[in-house]
């Protein structure tokens, strides 16, 4: 008999035993590996840390506010909170920025000229160039990446602007979508511009927002300095030392202008001596605080044709009383926004860490033109001029309505001027009234000022200097890599010295500009401008050459006294548009192309019920400048006592509706103000309810009711909704956010549908417009969203 002795094969390990080769997922681990934790000792891995005592940065970004709208700048607005911030601060009076906000944003948070960057243009068309991308491409690093890469908390809130209108839908990719650009958190409007009291579309993080009715008491700039706020509470509540970049890019002062009624009343009546003597006010005030010397002057008003502000004391006075309203608008909400700064610096201050907080704030670009000579109540229809005496143009609404939610308005370009002073021209040309607008920086403990130091600086600034300079003030580093590829170096330099030091030169000696054909290029004190108008050679630039040293406000053409000079920055500036991607050069005519996917947009698409509101491009490429069928499925039928909206698509600003009430069907139609409607009775039983729209000459819809295929009513000769219109969204089963109809949103609120709906289609027909009318419209819509 054999005994057997069975024994484990395992040999013995021992803690020096190495990890063997075929091991994996230990490469990188810096601890020690054996085959039990009493072999083993661990190691944590930490994301990255800012260094001790990093400051907070909080840049505050205005949208279309010009050069003298703060107290600081000569303005004669209640800005307490930057009389404030400038008092101990630095004010950079030199600071320029591009002609556009897509083009501004994109400069600011990247450091690199907007062309380079991809943002020649506003981020609403789509030609098809490299510098005309309108996405952020991979190789481009934005502020925020940097930040959370030196460990930094990154919130964005208000307007972003940097996606093309056509990738700002959930199916789209994200990838030049905040969240997707470095910031942790972000609240606010992707569009270019939204309404105050009803916004079409509101995206958190990188979800839309699906709001049915805001609140009796919304307003836009509070809702955004609500959730500022909120970010960094919470953040203290969970780490008390970790500091945070905030990004609040205000929707503010764009267009359509609306204020909240108490800000509104505080500048009843100050506007009515008009724009002219404001602008001699402001002028005066800025002379006084030191930020132009003595003997520069002012041109009294802007003369040129297409850019002419009348003379105040030419109007009548039926018209300077409309006029004056829009400016105590305007007034209120450049009071609104420095009241929403001062919530964040009161919040600073209770968290004791004011002192240690960098606070720029800026614009993007100079005050507009765009409410044109008269200003308008009817915003979206005033940008959509044909020709045609009866286009709906502004229509006269109750003057008491203007910077209410009820209506969308713009001042006349009259108050853009002032809103420059001391400069000509507007946003959109590169003049200095375009791109040369006010900067405050505050910052107590890292740039204190000596004695005797006024804190205003007079040498050339950038935008694109803003990023480089953060991180210098910061002492932070610049990754040199961004997801695998070489980063794009900064165009910008840093002013850090400038700020500290009143004596400092500026660093950054030369800079390039062009928009829609307008060119600039600054050098050592020189400046060669061009104005592009229509029928122009494009690239035949006629120049002017300025001395903007001894001519700050550039009045006088030197090009004939100093034709080499002139010829020497024309050359330079070939050079650099070369190095900057700006060429091809385009028109406003070449802009407005699509890239022939969107035509997607445009195929027909059954919504239902409980459907997010459709986001605003998808929705209107249904409608625009075509016939359309709009197909409401009921069911098993209707049923008496039924109610509400079946779809809705627009807001106070303009749409269209269809509701049942009372037994009966209503299609009403908000031709950018003007409410017409149709009712008729409802049988019950009624399955499918249709409404067709057939296009009329001169951008008009005519309307067929159709119940259970037999057409029973129409409504005729409504103008078409184009360009921007309906801002808001279609919506199926409710009238979501801003109601298209006011008397019926007051009697019954968002009004949801009480019975069976089981799907609203829309069928797109034919675009029965000629192109011409087409891309004129077209090219006003994006002169809109700039």
């Amino acid at each position: 008999m054999h005994l057997i002795l069975v024994t484990s094969a395992k040999l013995p390990f021992t803690a020096t035993m190495a990890v063997p080769p075929h091991a994996r997922g230990y490469e990188s681990f810096g601890g020690k590996i054996g085959r039990t934790s009493a072999d083993s000792s661990p190691e944590w891995i930490y994301p990255p840390t800012a260094p001790a005592g990093a400051p907070n940065i909080v840049v505050v970004l205005v949208d279309d506010m010009g050069y003298s709208d703060i107290g600081p700048f000569g303005s004669e607005i209640d800005t307490p909170t930057l009389d404030r911030l400038a008092a101990n601060g630095v004010r950079l009076s030199n600071y320029h920025t591009t002609p556009l906000c897509s083009p501004s944003r994109a400069a600011l948070l990247t450091g690199i000229n907007s062309h380079r960057a991809g943002f020649g243009f506003v981020a609403n068309a789509d030609p098809g160039y490299p510098g005309l991308r309108l996405e952020l491409a991979d190789d481009v690093l934005t502020l925020p990446e940097i930040l959370r890469d030196n460990g930094y908390a990154t919130y964005a809130v208000g307007k972003w602007h940097l996606v093309r209108d056509a990738t700002m839908n959930p199916s789209a990719a994200r990838g030049s979508w905040p969240t997707q650009r470095g910031f942790d958190r972000y609240y606010g409007s992707l569009e270019g511009l939204n309404s105050f009291y009803y916004p079409n579309q509101l995206v958190s993080d990188s979800s839309v927002v699906d709001v049915e009715e805001y609140p009796e008491v919304y307003y836009l700039t509070d809702d955004l300095t609500d959730k500022a706020v909120s970010y960094i509470k919470d953040l203290r509540a969970h780490d008390a030392e970790k500091p945070f970049f905030l990004y609040f890019a205000h929707v503010a002062m764009h267009g359509p202008l609306q204020a909240k009624a108490d800000d509104q009343a505080k500048y009843r009546g100050r506007y009515a001596e008009g724009w002219d003597e404001l602008r001699k006010r402001r002028f005066a005030s800025q002379i006084a605080q030191g930020l132009f010397p003595e003997g520069t002057r002012q041109k009294e008003r802007n003369t040129e044709p297409g850019y002419e502000a009348a003379e105040w004391d030419s109007l009548t006075a039926d018209e300077q009383r409309r006029y004056a309203k829009y400016m105590e608008v305007y007034a209120g909400m450049v009071d609104s926004i420095d009241q929403s700064l001062g919530r964040i610096v009161d919040l600073l201050e209770d968290l004791g860490e004011l002192d240690n907080t960098i606070i720029v704030f800026t614009s993007d670009n100079g005050g507009t033109a765009e409410g044109g000579p008269e200003g308008t109540r009817t915003y979206f229809a005033e940008f959509a001029h044909i020709d045609d005496p009866e286009w709906i143009g502004d229509v006269p609404h109750d003057e008491d309505l203007i910077g209410t939610a009820k209506l969308g308005v713009h001042y006349p370009r009259g108050w853009g001027q002032a809103s420059n002073t001391p400069f000509r021209f507007y946003k959109g040309q590169t003049f200095a009234g375009g791109v040369r607008v006010p900067l405050v920086v505050s910052w107590p403990k890292g740039l204190p000022r000596g004695e005797g130091d006024n804190g205003i600086r007079h040498e050339y600034a950038y935008v694109t200097d803003l990023a480089p300079t953060l991180l210098d003030l910061a002492g932070l580093s610049r990754p040199s890599v961004r997801q695998g590829l070489p980063a794009k170096d900064f165009d910008g330099v840093s002013a850090a010295e400038l700020l500290r030091d009143a004596g400092a030169p500026t660093l950054h000696t030369e800079q390039y500009s062009e928009m829609t054909g307008h060119r600039g290029f600054y050098r050592d004190g020189w400046k060669l401008l061009s104005l592009y108008e229509a029928g122009d050679d494009l690239d035949a630039p006629n120049w002017q050459l300025f001395d903007v040293r001894a001519d700050p406000t550039e009045l006088h053409d030197l090009s004939a006294e100093f034709p080499l000079k002139a010829a020497e920055l024309a050359e330079a500036w070939d050079q650099s548009a070369w190095a900057n991607t700006v060429f091809p050069l385009l028109t406003r005519a070449d802009l407005f192309r699509r890239r022939p996917e969107e035509a997607r947009f445009s195929a027909p698409v059954r919504l239902l019920p409980g459907t997010p509101t459709l986001e605003r491009y998808r929705s209107q490429r249904l409608i625009a400048f075509r016939d359309f069928t709009i197909t409401a499925d009921l069911g098993e039928g209707y049923v008496a006592g039924d109610e509400g909206v079946l779809v809705a698509h627009g807001d106070p600003l303009g749409g269209y509706l269809v509701y049942v009430e009372n037994g009966e069907l209503v299609l009403g139609v908000n031709s950018y103000g003007r409410y017409a409607s149709v009712a008729v009775p409802l049988p019950v039983g009624t399955r499918e309810v249709t409404v067709a729209a057939t296009v009329e000459p001169r951008l008009r819809w005519d309307f067929v009711i159709s119940l259970d295929g037999t057409p029973l009513a129409e409504l005729t000769d409504q103008v078409q909704l184009v360009g921007m219109a309906p801002w808001t969204g279609i919506s199926v089963g409710v009238d979501a956010r801003g109601p298209v109809a006011w008397d019926l949103r007051e009697r019954r609120g968002t009004f949801r549908y009480t019975g069976s709906l089981r799907s609203i289609t829309y069928t797109p027909g034919a675009v029965r417009l000629p192109q011409r009318v087409i891309d004129a419209v077209e090219r006003e819509a994006e002169y809109v969203a700039e």
